[in-house]
């Protein structure tokens, strides 16, 4: 099944140059990226992505964290499209805490924050990137980040071996 997914570099990936790299490993994969653009998000934006819904399971703190680390610099928004590209994209990004992230995977390479050194410090988990959980969230990102105009579907020397 061929499905798409939203991936953001967060801030701290943006800034660190870390965009061709992220986009490298999805690409290496055979997934396609069919939209992508850098973009700065106001409060607003950052509240229709980061919902309530992260103040009722981690809490309001959490929430806020999340909601002022998302505003504080640029981001690369992308749709990614790929067989299972949802659950492929989780496996090469890796866990959430990145300190539990196995090498070879985006968070697992470039982060080794933990939970318990960002509530220490009172500071969002840095950890590079942001991936669709599962498919309700992948249909309800993509909608909420690119139109859609914003999405091309073109082919890709190689395709046929991968689909």
């Amino acid at each position: 099944m061929i499905d798409q997914t939203l991936v953001l570099i967060k801030p701290d990936g943006v800034s660190r140059g870390l965009i061709g790299e992220v986009i490298k490993r999805f690409e290496d994969r055979g997934l396609k990226i069919v939209a992508l653009k850098l973009v700065k998000i106001d409060m607003d934006k950052a509240k229709e992505h980061y919902t309530e819904d992260i103040t009722k399971r981690w809490g309001g703190s959490v929430r806020n964290k999340l909601l002022e680390f998302i505003t504080e610099g640029p981001v690369t928004a992308m749709i990614i499209e790929g067989v299972e590209a949802i659950e492929n994209v989780r496996k090469i990004v890796g866990p959430t805490e990145s300190k539990a992230a196995p090498p070879g995977t985006i968070r697992g390479d470039y982060s080794h924050a933990s939970f318990g050194y960002a509530d220490e410090k009172n500071i969002p988990l840095k950890n590079i990137i942001h991936a669709s959980g599962n498919k309700e969230d992948a249909k309800t990102e993509v909608a909420l980040w690119f139109s859609i105009d914003e999405v091309h579907n073109y082919k890709r020397s190689g395709d046929e071996h991968l689909y």
